[in-house]
Parts: structure tokens; sequence; C-alpha cells
């Protein structure tokens, strides 16, 4: 591994730690779920990759794709809100 790498690795460790990690936070409403990908160093990073993800629920056929890059420390990587009508529970953080 580079030591560029391993540096940016053991960044994205610390900032995943105290909660300032970057997220991508993709919901849909049909299924009724969010997503949580990441962590990333920056922001740059997780925009980057969201269209990846994007692309892959879409070739899941969830409907109601919406998204976003956020700071936050997610306590599921994956929300399901089904059917009970309660907000999502799976990240706390800022907004």
């Amino acid at each position: 591994m580079k030591l560029k790498d391993a540096f940016k690795e053991i960044l994205t460790t610390l900032l995943e730690q105290v909660g300032l990690a970057w997220w991508i936070e993709i919901r849909t409403a049909a299924p009724r779920c969010t997503y949580y990908f990441g962590p990333y160093a920056n922001q740059g990073e997780a925009q980057a990759a969201q269209l990846g993800f994007v692309e892959d629920l879409e070739g899941e056929a969830a409907q109601g794709i919406t998204c976003q890059v956020r700071q936050c420390k997610p306590l599921d990587l994956t929300v399901d809100e089904g059917l009970n009508g309660l907000p999502p529970v799976g990240a706390v953080g800022t907004p």
C-alpha cells in the first residue's frame, strides 16, 4: 500500500470515529428504505461515487430515489422503513 493511500485510510477512519466522515445517504420510496454508503474523507469523493450507487438501485427497480452527501455517523447502513411510517432512525449527525 502506498503511503498516500495509508494516510487517506487513517484519516477516513479518524473522521468516521468522530462523526465527520462524508456519507452518501440514498432514500427510496419503493422499497421504503434509507441506505448509507461510505465513509469518505471528503465531500468530493462521496459525490463522485454516488452515481454508481444510484445506478445499482435503479437496476434493482427501486423507485423514488433521492440522495444527498452529508457528514454523519450512521448507526445502520440500511434502514428498512417498511410501512410503519416512522422517520428514518439510521443516522446521527449534522443535517
